[in-house]
């Protein structure tokens, strides 16, 4: 069976942010050197910092320090992408050298209460008003449905209210909306048919973050692709979980989806000899085993 591909992909490289936040507190000269070595690898997007509360999240206490520091990259055309929950998130982050923000919406309302301390009314209320004032500061703006494809408190999240959500995302002009497994629960069938439902609600460019807690991060890639998503998130060495979804593992490791596309005749501009030397590097930092060879 031939499936239907794209020639290109865009992958986004959550690993400084998303794969550190699981993490002990790490020096800001390493990660400077890990997003570097991503640069080098071909990485042309990377979410780099996190502008939550330095107390519940202190892993990301540096994220202005960060921004500064990869400043000449972004210049370069390398888009950094900073996470913001809330307006004084958005306050620090407009204080940056970012070029555009990612905005959580929880669609279940229990994980939303546990992650965000407001339902996914409130979320999406905040979330509006984060994107009017980013849009009109000439930030790009993406919205990242979590829990899109099952929640850790409720279970099933029924694929309507995921659609319901997403038209109102594409509502509050946001430039891209992001469709996150939160705790890797998520089919194939499932992914596909509900890219391409969100897709078709909204017109949206989508973009899937995975997670691999059950071993399908990577059959989850290939469907997100089949029902139209145009970016992917990945993090080197699969390293990332959420601290606050019980039964969150690992993220899709940007290697292995590498070495899957590259073998697919799937381009994703990113080499892989190098972004294996980025996995390594990063991994023997943390005291962490390599997820591949």
């Amino acid at each position: 069976m031939t499936m239907t591909l794209p020639r290109t992909i865009e992958i986004v490289e959550v690993g400084p942010r998303d794969g550190l936040q699981d993490e002990d507190v790490v020096a800001t000269d390493v990660k400077i050197a890990y997003a570097e070595a991503l640069i080098a690898a071909g990485v042309r997007r990377i979410e780099v910092a996190s502008f939550v509360n330095p107390k519940r999240v202190p892993q990301m206490a540096d994220s202005e320090a960060v921004v500064e520091r990869l400043r000449s990259h972004a210049d370069g055309g390398v888009r950094l992408i900073g996470l913001v929950l809330n307006e004084r998130g958005l306050d620090r982050a407009m204080e940056t050298a970012l070029a555009e923000i990612n905005i959580v919406v929880v669609v279940s309302d229990t994980f939303s209460n546990a992650n965000q301390g407001m339902d996914s009314a409130a979320a999406l209320a905040m979330a509006r008003t984060v994107v009017s004032r980013a849009t009109a500061a000439g930030l790009r703006t993406g919205v990242t449905l979590s829990a899109a494809f099952g929640c850790p408190y409720e279970g099933e999240v029924p694929a309507d209210r995921v659609l319901g959500i997403a038209r109102e995302v594409a509502m509050m002009g946001a430039h891209e909306v992001s469709l996150a497994d939160t705790i890797g629960v998520a089919v194939p069938n499932q992914t596909e048919d509900l890219v391409a439902a969100v897709l078709a609600e909204t017109g949206l460019p989508v973009r899937v973050h995975l997670h691999d807690s059950f071993g399908t991060g990577l059959a989850n890639a290939v469907a997100a692709l089949t029902g139209g998503a145009t970016a992917l998130d990945s993090s080197t060495g699969g390293l990332g979980g959420c601290p606050f979804a019980p039964g969150a593992s690992g993220n899709v490791a940007t290697e292995n989806l590498v070495r899957m596309l590259d073998r697919m005749g799937v381009t994703t501009g990113i080499d892989l000899a190098a972004i294996n030397d980025a996995a390594t590097a990063i991994r023997d930092e943390i005291g962490a085993h390599p997820t591949c060879t």
